[in-house]
């Protein structure tokens, strides 16, 4: 029995055939939390999982590791990806330069169409986080940003965006420090009221405010050094009782 039953990928995959099913299926439980960042993916495995073969999976997993969500080590096989804290900072850097400028746009072109799309995403997005369903609020968190990019009718920056957004998934679940990672409870909201009043400025404000506040439910801080003496460093650590 295949079971590679169809779900919405978090972000379209870059190949086709039975591997983006492997890629959807994959992404869906990075982005839920349900593969923690480390985890080792098996080609064995992961082909008596799905049903399929090795080189189905292989293909899955390069392609994954094209997206950033994982790493390839040699001879050690393929590891949900570790963004390092340079890589969080960066990473929301770079959201913030480019998603308010994107909820601007979004709002220009925004329809009635869209706005239900979105209301529909937030009742979704509250229903799993009413359930503790964590995981799963947070890839519906994400995905809002990422329905605003396409909703802007910007296909190339609406890629950086999704990939970014992918990644800061891993991110947070590296670094948070409370459960708001998952965004403000009215955060959506206020953007949703925004678009719906075609209050631009408004929109490119407050996403920028947003992306801010999700920053902050992060422990990005560097490790603080830890003291050490010339001669630990030279001679080893001294052993208790030992004169130094």
């Amino acid at each position: 029995m295949n079971h590679l039953s169809e779900s919405p990928p978090f972000i379209q995959p870059t190949i086709t055939g039975p591997s983006a099913a492997v890629v959807a299926r994959l992404s869906q439980a990075i982005h839920e939390h349900r593969l923690a960042p480390g985890t080792k993916l098996g080609e064995d495995e992961l082909s008596d999982v799905f049903d399929v073969s090795r080189t189905v999976v292989r293909s899955a997993l390069q392609a994954l590791s094209h997206d950033g969500l994982v790493e390839l080590k040699r001879n050690r096989g393929a590891f949900v990806a570790k963004p390092t804290i340079r890589e969080a900072r960066e990473v929301f850097e770079a959201r913030a330069l480019l998603e308010p400028r994107t909820a601007r746009s979004a709002t220009e072109r925004m329809t009635r169409a869209h706005l239900d799309r979105l209301h529909a995403h937030i009742e979704a997005e509250h229903d799993a986080m009413a359930r503790a369903e964590h995981g799963k609020a947070l890839r519906l968190s994400g995905q809002f940003h990422i329905e605003i990019s396409h909703i802007a009718d910007q296909a190339t920056i609406a890629g950086f965006i999704e990939r970014l957004v992918a990644r800061s998934s891993l991110i947070i679940a590296l670094y948070w420090q409370r459960q708001s990672a998952m965004c403000e409870k009215h955060a959506h909201h206020a953007l949703l009221d925004a678009f719906s009043r075609g209050d631009a400025d408004d929109a490119e404000e407050l996403m920028k405010n947003h992306l801010v506040d999700i920053v902050t439910t992060l422990d990005l801080r560097d490790p603080a050094p830890r003291e050490i003496s010339l001669g630990e460093i030279l001679l080893g650590p001294s052993s208790p009782g030992e004169k130094g």
